[in-house]
């Protein structure tokens, strides 16, 4: 009708795009901020919660290096054991949305800040604990985590110590999850072109990762998991 304002352009990507409606899926985003995080709190890169009993992790594998202050140089080879670096830190209580295995509400996530080519997939040697906070707690925490030493990391692999305020939100795959149903007819991505004329998938996804992972999947159970879970996991 003349004179009427013009229709403002959708803003929400399921009326933009009705198709992805069946691939939407509850995560979590851990909002992480610089901060100095208690060990009873969740964390990224600051200091976990650790049994006093248990050893702090070390990695010993013989081929691990850094670049060190020459980026085009991979040959500063590093000997022996170093520590593991802590990373993540997560509280059952704080993150609802992550199945926990029974008995256990804290997570924790260390791995070794140096090079390594076992995996090209797990350069850091990633290990994942499952504990339980008052077990840990009423057995004592350990008072001094070892840190990396000069040339015992590699700056990319060292986290900012920072505070997680966890919220939930709703997320759908990246494009590059959607290439493989790019040239079936009535796919996904086909109805991603027709709606956004001129489009590309990147456009209209997040590609967002996160620690709660897709619905209905459990992270293994056990105390620790193997390094191939605890990468795909985050």
């Amino acid at each position: 009708m003349a004179g009427d304002p013009p229709e403002l352009p959708a803003k929400d990507l399921l009326t933009l795009i009705p198709e992805y409606a069946g691939l939407a899926r509850e995560t979590t985003l851990l909002n992480a901020e610089p901060g100095d995080p208690g060990v009873r709190e969740s964390s990224l890169g600051g200091k976990p919660l650790w049994p006093a009993d248990e050893a702090w992790p070390h990695c010993a594998q013989e081929d691990h290096w850094t670049f060190g202050s020459d980026p085009s140089n991979r040959n500063e080879i590093v000997p022996g054991a170093v520590p593991m670096v802590p990373i993540l830190q997560l509280f059952a209580r704080v993150v609802p949305g992550l199945e926990f295995p029974e008995g256990k509400d804290l997570l924790q996530l260390v791995w070794c800040a140096l090079m390594h080519e076992q995996d090209p997939r797990l350069l850091v040697m990633p290990r994942l604990y499952w504990r339980n906070e008052a077990e840990v707690v009423a057995g004592g925490v350990l008072s001094e985590i070892p840190g990396v030493g000069e040339g015992e990391y590699d700056e990319d692999n060292m986290p900012q110590s920072s505070t997680l305020s966890p919220t939930s939100a709703e997320d759908f795959p990246g494009w590059r999850d959607l290439l493989k149903d790019m040239w079936r007819p009535g796919s996904l991505v086909s109805g991603c072109r027709r709606a956004i004329p001129g489009g590309h998938p990147t456009t209209t996804s997040s590609g967002r990762r996160s620690a709660a992972g897709p619905p209905g999947r459990s992270l293994p159970t056990g105390r620790t998991a193997s390094a191939d879970t605890a990468w795909s996991t985050f």
